[in-house]
């Protein structure tokens, strides 16, 4: 069981893991040195834990302690109880879910691995903003797609915004990074899927068309600002649009996905 230990002073050294929770970069150094990663709100912390995710400690305000009870019950980490008005002391920003979790990162799987008996998956590229990345895999778990692989490049999938837009879907889908960028959807075609490329490609056809009749699909879908990379849309087997109305041509990469996700899980 988790040891309580209450804590009255913003300094504390045991709060380390939880300083500055909003400067991105200075957490995205502090939790790739230390192998670590932040949970966020109470379905997020349990969902973390029954995910196999190793805790180092926990962070929660009084009125939290019965509602994880049972996550404290199966750790033996320590759990720092601290008032709410010190908990944003700490962190930089009010923690109106009342609870945080730190967490081991695990060694990512190999594409093997994550490819095991897989029939749908998505591709990105280039994605860098934490939220998309969060809501993409949210739709991909909520639709059944069966994996998640990321270009090298991609924000991380369990940086604290991330997981949070993922309501925890981060622990259940699985995801890698691919090891090749160049060669990467070749290299899924040899595998046997085929690659639908989303993209305003003047050869592009209606996603339904695309993706009718295929066993094993990957939609790949690029960055924010400027979409894939002439190289991915040009390697994948086709290319695909979904059709709107006149005068808009594109969605939030993360509304696309998810309707693309529909379409597809229903080919």
């Amino acid at each position: 069981m988790a040891e309580l230990v209450e804590i009255d002073a913003a300094d504390d050294p045991r709060l380390a893991d939880y300083r500055d929770l909003r400067d991105v970069e200075l957490r995205k150094h502090l939790e790739a040195e230390h192998g670590l990663f932040l949970a966020e709100g109470e379905k997020v912390v349990r969902r973390a834990v029954l995910g196999g995710y190793a805790p180092r400690s926990f962070l929660m305000a009084p009125r939290w302690l019965d509602g994880l009870s049972d996550v404290l019950d199966r750790s033996d980490a320590p759990c720092y109880v601290l008032s709410e008005a010190l908990a944003e002391q700490v962190t930089g920003f009010h923690v109106h879910r009342g609870a945080l979790a730190s967490l081991e990162r695990r060694p990512l799987p190999s594409l093997d691995e994550v490819l095991d008996g897989a029939r749908s998956v998505l591709v990105l590229e280039n994605l860098v903003d934490h939220a998309n990345i969060g809501a993409i895999i949210r739709s991909g778990a909520a639709l059944g797609f069966d994996a998640v692989l990321l270009a090298p490049r991609c924000a991380d999938p369990l940086y604290r915004r991330a997981i949070k837009v993922a309501m925890g879907a981060v622990f259940s889908l699985p995801w890698t990074r691919l090891p090749d960028w160049y060669d990467a959807l070749p290299a899924l075609s040899a595998r046997g899927f085929t690659t639908v490329a989303l993209t305003l490609a003047p050869d592009a056809v209606p996603v339904d068309q695309a993706v009718a009749g295929l066993d094993r699909v990957a939609l790949v879908l690029g960055s924010e600002g400027h979409g894939l990379s002439a190289r991915w849309e040009e390697s994948a087997d086709r290319r695909a649009i979904i059709p709107m109305a006149a005068g808009i041509d594109s969605l939030n990469v993360a509304a696309a996905t998810a309707v693309a996700c529909y379409v597809t899980a229903r080919r």
